[in-house]
């Protein structure tokens, strides 16, 4: 059930439709995530691998605000510090970095962002001080076999366009908006730079939904700033996201896009060669990753599912193209799309299938494309490493990026259509919403 105080946060904004459909997101996964944490705290561990904190349980981990904000001019939305969760790596995982750049859709009018100024993807004053790292940020051999005893930075997302926004665009009519999504990537850079990450011998950079967006837009940034020896490589989760109209063949994306980059000034963030050869008006296009994924020279793994429930709902069926309300119960539960609109779902598949296709000859990438109806599989252990987990080949998330990170073996994994994987966590939307 959805918390009261998450409600009654949703109810009393004022928000525009397009803003609408990214808090709906937002509170879906906040909602995944007690879930998660509610099966992940009633489960033993059973591995036989070390357990630093003598317990098998998540561990809290306390939000650390970023000491040099105010120095660098990062801020949040409302002026307040960005923050970050960290915890030190033990035994072999010493220099090694795992970083985890947070999601929670966007904002592109004066209205959208100013609603989110008050909630904590807008203020660090309404961030939880702990939260539990599970995943890809889990301590436990047996829930992270390649990563567990990393260090291991969660990044609080709370400039609500991908850490892309520059200070230029602020306005000044009356708001005390604060555009520093660049800032505040350079500033956290900075700061765990001088608590370890210099030193590191591997790193990951990893994000999903939003976060990965900010993952795709920086990884070659990260690159630059670490020794030039060392293997550094990223993961992007659940944020391919796809220039494609929707059912009733409008652009809803490209103009949240366009929103987002004009308003909070992130032409400057965005890939230089995708900028020079895109007329100056389609600009925000190169912040569909389809635009610039090719031109990015470090090694970077997708986790992307084909039928991604975010993407569904929001870019290709989003409520104004469906003013019947004819997809409203296949779009928030695959298991009720009847055949016709399983076909155009299949579709929608086959155009992401397109553009990965010279991914797919790049051997330095990697990916994971399963055919499960989720939004972020990373940053759970039900979908990143559980015995219930969805698995293509039999290998789980978690095993095929540790195979590729280390070189274990080439990982191009493409499922086949929905609904062909037994393995899939598919989640009932539907169900949670009204439950």
């Amino acid at each position: 059930m959805i918390s009261q105080r998450l409600r009654r946060l949703i109810l009393s904004q004022k928000w525009t439709k397009k803003e609408w459909t990214v808090a709906a997101a937002v509170s879906l996964v906040v909602l995944m995530y007690a879930f998660s944490f509610l099966s992940e705290s009633q489960s033993k561990d059973r591995s036989n691998g070390a357990q630093p904190f003598g317990s098998s349980s998540a561990v809290s981990v306390p939000l650390t605000l970023l000491r040099n904000s105010k120095e660098k001019g990062a801020f949040c939305l409302d002026g307040s510090s960005p923050g970050y969760h960290i915890q030190k790596g033990f035994g072999s995982g010493l220099e090694s970095w795992v970083l985890h750049i947070e999601g929670g859709g966007w904002c592109g009018t004066i209205e959208g962002c100013s609603s989110r100024r008050g909630t904590q993807l807008g203020s660090s004053n309404s961030m939880d001080l702990q939260v539990q790292f599970s995943g890809i940020l889990s301590s436990l051999p047996s829930q992270n076999p390649d990563f567990f005893n990393w260090n291991k930075v969660k990044i609080r997302y709370c400039d609500g366009g991908s850490l892309s926004g520059h200070p230029e665009a602020e306005f000044t009519n009356g708001t005390t908006l604060l555009f520093r999504g660049q800032l505040i990537w350079e500033a956290i850079m900075d700061e765990l730079l001088s608590l370890g990450l210099s030193n590191a011998k591997q790193a990951l950079l990893s994000g999903c939904s939003a976060g990965g967006l900010a993952t795709f837009l920086h990884c070659d940034d990260f690159r630059e700033i670490l020794p030039k020896d060392i293997t550094v490589k990223c993961l992007a989760d659940a944020s391919f996201f796809l220039n494609e109209k929707d059912i009733a063949g409008q652009n809803t994306m490209a103009s949240l896009y366009q929103s987002v980059v004009n308003l909070q000034g992130s032409e400057k963030s965005l890939d230089k060669e995708c900028l020079t050869r895109t007329e100056s008006s389609k600009h925000y296009q190169c912040l569909f990753p389809q635009e610039f994924l090719m031109n990015i020279k470090t090694p970077l793994f997708l986790v992307h599912p084909a039928y991604d429930f975010w993407q569904i709902q929001h870019i290709f069926v989003p409520d104004n193209s469906d003013p019947r309300g004819e997809w409203f119960r296949c779009k928030r539960n695959i298991l009720q799309c009847n055949s016709e609109q399983l076909e155009v779902l299949h579709g929608y598949r086959n155009s992401l299938l397109k553009i990965l296709d010279d991914v797919q000859q790049k051997k330095k990438f990697g990916m994971f494309v399963n055919s499960c109806f989720v939004h972020c599989q990373t940053w759970m252990t039900e979908t990143w490493h559980s015995p219930n987990s969805p698995r293509i080949n039999n290998k789980t998330i978690a095993e095929s990026v540790g195979d590729w990170y280390f070189g274990r073996k080439d990982v191009k994994h493409i499922d086949c259509p929905f609904p062909c994987n037994p393995t899939c966590r598919n989640m009932d939307m539907l169900h949670s919403i009204l439950h």
